[in-house]
């Protein structure tokens, strides 16, 4: 297991990826995005997986304008149900193990604790609904591979809730931001290096990859809300603008968002001896990455 292809490699995962790869000089990594392979062409994957030999595969790829997705299903559909489709195809016949990204967004029950990953899903809108496909694809009969879902995603790369906050912050006076949402935030680089982790964990030997197959949970530990998000990065900058608590019924959107998506983490730690930071120090490293800290 020493040849590793990322695809969504310019995503936030993905580039924590790219930073992260440095530490693990075993491994042979193939960072790639759609200009070098398209995952939704079959014919495609098959031949980089066979020309570059892969063993594991880390699907960083995913259609992830939620709202969007509502009126670009077909193109949605394409990369979060096709590709995992294609890439857990290549997979099971060179025997290399998939990882897949996956998302909260598939529960969107009205459970009001932790979730765990034996919940029934019941995603709501196009978005949701071809993740939950997509994962089911990763994990379809004769395939070695995981699922890992996270929630509210963010790093110092690309577009996210803490680089729009920042930057509205100083832009304005006041804000309006939802507190109704609970769930914990996820520093991208924490969700990389667990992933690397466990790809590390399965190089050694030390864990058996059927034994590890199947859905798990992870995010950074703790639980708030998006509008104590928002303070906690305008406290951390002292960044001075007055935040108004919302409903989200005061802030319709495309897409439902969950209501409440905190991610019981238990199996993912207690499966690879995982020690995950809080949100807190999530953000934090993050914000110092950015180079953002009052």
């Amino acid at each position: 297991m020493k040849n590793i292809l990322v695809t969504g490699a310019n995503g936030q995962v993905g580039q924590e990826l790219q930073q992260l790869a440095g530490q693990h000089p075993d491994f042979q990594f193939s960072f790639t995005d759609v200009a070098e392979l398209d995952i939704t062409d079959a014919d495609a994957v098959n031949s980089f997986f066979q020309q570059e030999e892969i063993d594991v595969c880390l699907n960083c790829a995913a259609y992830t304008a939620v709202d969007k997705a509502e009126s670009e299903e077909a193109l949605a559909r394409k990369i979060n149900v096709d590709g995992p489709m294609h890439l857990a195809a290549a997979c099971q016949q060179r025997g290399a193990f998939l990882l897949q990204l996956s998302t909260d967004y598939v529960y969107h029950n009205d459970c009001n604790r932790p979730l765990i990953e034996s919940d029934p899903t019941q995603p709501k809108g196009v978005y949701a609904q071809t993740k939950l496909e997509g994962d089911l694809a990763a994990l379809a009969e004769g395939t070695s591979a995981m699922v890992i879902r996270t929630s509210w995603v963010y790093s110092s790369f690309g577009h996210n809730f803490v680089k729009t906050m920042l930057r509205l912050g100083r832009e304005r006076d006041g804000l309006r931001v939802i507190f109704d949402q609970v769930g914990t935030p996820t520093y991208a680089r924490d969700l990389a290096t667990a992933m690397l982790q466990i790809v590390q964990q399965l190089a050694d030997g030390s864990l058996n990859r059927e034994d590890v197959s199947g859905v798990y949970h992870y995010s950074n530990e703790g639980v708030t809300s998006w509008y104590d998000f928002a303070h906690a990065i305008f406290d951390t900058c002292q960044i001075d603008c007055e935040l108004t608590p919302i409903e989200t019924k005061d802030y319709p959107t495309p897409a439902s968002r969950p209501a409440y998506s905190l991610l019981n983490k238990a199996k993912i730690k207690e499966s690879f001896g995982l020690s995950i930071p809080h949100w807190r120090e999530g953000l934090e490293a993050c914000l110092e990455a950015l180079g953002e800290r009052g």
